[in-house]
């Protein structure tokens, strides 16, 4: 392809919208709880998947470029997740692990997007929302609530 052919340039944006629709859709779940990363963080993660996928596709030149080019997307955004994790000294817990395994994800989502792989994006949507709703969910509180039960009487007997 040429870069005169403008047809593949309209192929790219609806790409880019689509990307946009379902980043925001992840980032709408996160922001209604009051996270800081919400549907502007998780929209841009998944734009500039699709965008640097679709990018590496048109490499038609150089067959490797779109797997390197993937790679790097997942080490990248595993390092944008490393700076969202914190150590909460004082209440003995790490913070931000949801954020960003949802990052990471997120560009897995743009990445299937840039791939053409529309239907693999947005059921790993569904999913993904899914997952991050199950704190809504009572039968998910209790069976929680039941394995810390079972970890502490554990502890204890020890």
């Amino acid at each position: 392809m040429s870069y005169k052919d403008f047809s593949f340039e309209l192929i790219i944006i609806a790409k880019i919208l689509f990307a946009l629709l379902l980043g925001a859709i992840i980032g709408l779940d996160r922001e209604r709880h009051g996270k800081d990363a919400g549907i502007r963080t998780y929209a841009a993660v998944c734009i500039g998947s699709a965008i640097f996928t679709c990018l590496a596709g048109f490499m038609a030149t150089d067959p490797t470029a779109e797997s390197r080019v993937i790679a790097n997307i997942i080490t990248g955004v595993g390092f944008l997740g490393a700076g969202i994790i914190y150590r909460n000294d004082e209440a003995g817990s790490s913070q931000g692990l949801t954020t960003a395994a949802t990052a990471w994800c997120t560009a897995a989502l743009g990445v299937a997007v840039g791939m053409d792989m529309f239907f693999i994006a947005a059921a790993g949507t569904v999913i993904l929302y899914f997952l991050l709703s199950l704190y809504r969910y009572k039968w998910y509180l209790r069976w929680k609530q039941k394995l810390v039960e079972k970890h502490k009487t554990g502890i204890d007997e020890k």
